[in-house]
């Protein structure tokens, strides 16, 4: 339901403003610019609003709008994010303290910077920390009911993905394609570097990463004089791919570097960070585990020493499976004798995985913690599974889900906003 005209909305913001410019001691009223349900948006929120978008737009070389539509779109924004804010409030949509750092985190990392650089900055530049944390909470909130809402009106057929999969464009996407990062110790002709120290190392650089350590982080360590050039590659098609690592990328598994080689520029060292399409063989591990959780009678270290216990029985005889249906808390596991079936790499929390590779078939592990409580487990074999085609069929219908989101959320926009309350003072 809307009451005033939006350029009777625009006209009382510009009067706001150019009041509040024509005199440095004239402090406007806040006041009631729109109720949304149960909730209102007030002139200081839409001014705030209108200036992060013009310096936006400033920021981007862009022309200012007019200033009735400026004023049309943006206060319809807020209404539209009201309408959503008081859906999450009604659900229970919390953003946990986790998550919100690590988005914070990204953002900081996105302008290269830590956090706390980043909070400077803001702070040298006039803004408040707290309130950018408050949009970013608010962005999240948005996103997580949006996505709640519009995911389940998405419908992707088996048949659908199919079809794309045979078109040229899904052609494309399945073709095996890597994405590299390189890294080069230039040697150019008449260079002052030896070139045995030189190899030696990069070949201890090379050690490390074999090792476990990030790429990123071992060649910015190195220093004078064996400075690093490169970057990021992007992703190749094989046939893109340099010529001097033709041979070597498919060979690379995701997160492997390549040994040094060496070309008339110098030493390279390149990383596949990701690969995609092509044939995907993926290793898998039957798996069994018996997990206890601590409680108020039975503190961290009595449950550990409770799983240890059990450890000690299936050694001597006992059958793990019995024991799993006895004793797991794992509802979804421990009425199956503790069965989880084969796993692929991925599939479980970084400790359990971390475990699962650690232990030679038919032995049970040590006592292990993860965030739902102490665990131990059995591998019971390990296979190569070919899931070349249940890949391809997941990455179809991640694109026709992309292509289909769009759509659904403008879709479910609209009705949310003709079905609220709005009134428009």
């Amino acid at each position: 339901m809307i009451r005033k005209t939006w350029r009777q909305a625009a006209l009382a913001i510009a009067f706001c403003c150019t009041a509040m410019a024509s005199s440095a001691d004239f402090q406007p009223l806040d006041s009631v610019v729109a109720i949304v349900e149960d909730d209102v948006i007030m002139s200081s929120e839409l001014r705030e609003r209108l200036n992060r978008v013009r310096a936006n737009l400033e920021a981007q070389q862009q022309e200012l709008p007019d200033q009735n539509l400026l004023v049309r779109e943006t206060l319809d924004r807020l209404v539209l994010e009201s309408i959503q804010l008081q859906m999450a409030a009604r659900a229970g949509v919390r953003i946990g303290d986790a998550q919100l750092n690590d988005a914070v985190a990204r953002v900081a990392a996105q302008n290269r910077m830590s956090v706390e650089q980043f909070r400077v900055q803001l702070e040298a530049q006039g803004q408040s920390y707290t309130s950018m944390r408050n949009s970013i909470e608010r962005e999240l909130i948005l996103q997580r009911v949006q996505s709640g809402n519009v995911n389940q009106r998405i419908q992707i057929t088996e048949q659908e993905a199919l079809n794309y999969l045979e078109s040229e464009e899904g052609e494309v996407l399945t073709a095996e394609q890597y994405h590299l990062i390189h890294a080069l110790l230039p040697i150019p002709e008449g260079s002052s570097l030896n070139e045995a120290a030189a190899k030696a190392h990069v070949e201890k650089l090379y050690q490390r990463i074999k090792a476990g350590e990030e790429f990123g982080p071992v060649i910015a360590s190195s220093g004078e004089p064996y400075l690093f050039t490169g970057g990021d590659l992007g992703w190749r098609k094989s046939d893109e791919v340099p010529s001097l690592f033709a041979e070597v990328a498919p060979t690379l598994q995701i997160g492997q570097s390549s040994p040094p080689i060496r070309s008339a520029s110098g030493f390279h060292l390149v990383i596949m960070a990701e690969k995609r399409g092509g044939t995907t063989i993926v290793g898998q591990n039957k798996v069994r585990h018996i997990l206890v959780k601590p409680s108020t009678i039975r503190n961290d270290e009595q449950t550990r020493e409770f799983v240890a216990r059990l450890r000690r029985q299936i050694i001597d005889g006992a059958d793990f499976a019995e024991l799993a249906r006895a004793n797991s808390e794992d509802i979804g596991s421990a009425q199956e004798g503790g069965e989880l079936g084969w796993t692929n790499p991925g599939q479980m929390v970084p400790e359990f995985e971390q475990m699962v590779q650690n232990v030679e078939i038919g032995a049970v592990s040590e006592p292990f913690r993860t965030q739902f409580g102490w665990h131990i487990l059995q591998v019971e074999d390990r296979r190569q599974e070919d899931m070349t085609e249940i890949v391809a069929m997941n990455r179809a219908r991640e694109v026709l889900h992309q292509r289909k989101y769009q759509e659904e959320l403008d879709a479910w926009l609209r009705k949310i906003r003709d079905e609220a309350f709005v009134d428009i003072k």
